[in-house]
């Protein structure tokens, strides 16, 4: 199983807003910072905003911020909210799979039970967590290393 590099952007994201304590981040500093294109960015901020993660301030002075803390956000969340497609084989689509053992099969029930094995144990990590690392993140990034914000 392999996560889209949507969803691996969107993480990315999270966490490089979350380093930020609360102050407004702009898409182009997240865009250099990573080696991602603008433009792919600007989508996943987007998205990100509509699912209510982020806040958006538009302007001269604009930029984006977390919503939530970094507490309330769970990786197992954002995984679903961003990847299009978890069923890992043709037999989940039960109406339009073509597999002649379907009927018989077990590997559906085996595969399912992984898959929510796999977004459980990505429901007990939060944002926080990911971000806790801080000073050593913040410096890989280019960014001021300075104190958490409770919550952030």
């Amino acid at each position: 199983m392999r996560l889209t590099t949507y969803t691996d952007y969107a993480l990315r994201v999270l966490m490089h807003v979350a380093l930020q304590n609360g102050e407004l981040v702009r898409i182009s500093e997240i865009a250099a910072n990573f080696g991602i294109s603008h433009n792919h960015l600007t989508k996943v901020v987007h998205n990100l905003a509509v699912q209510g993660y982020l806040s958006t301030v538009q302007g001269r002075n604009g930029g984006i911020r977390l919503a939530r803390t970094a507490e309330e956000i769970t990786v197992g969340q954002v995984v679903r909210g961003f990847e299009p497609d978890l069923r890992l084989a043709e037999c989940f689509e039960l109406k339009t799979s073509r597999c002649r053992i379907q009927p018989a099969c077990l590997l559906r029930g085996v595969l399912g039970d992984a898959v929510a094995a796999f977004l459980h144990q990505l429901d007990q990590v939060t944002l926080l967590e990911l971000v806790r690392p801080r000073r050593n993140l913040q410096s890989l990034l280019g960014l001021p290393t300075v104190r958490p914000v409770a919550g952030l």
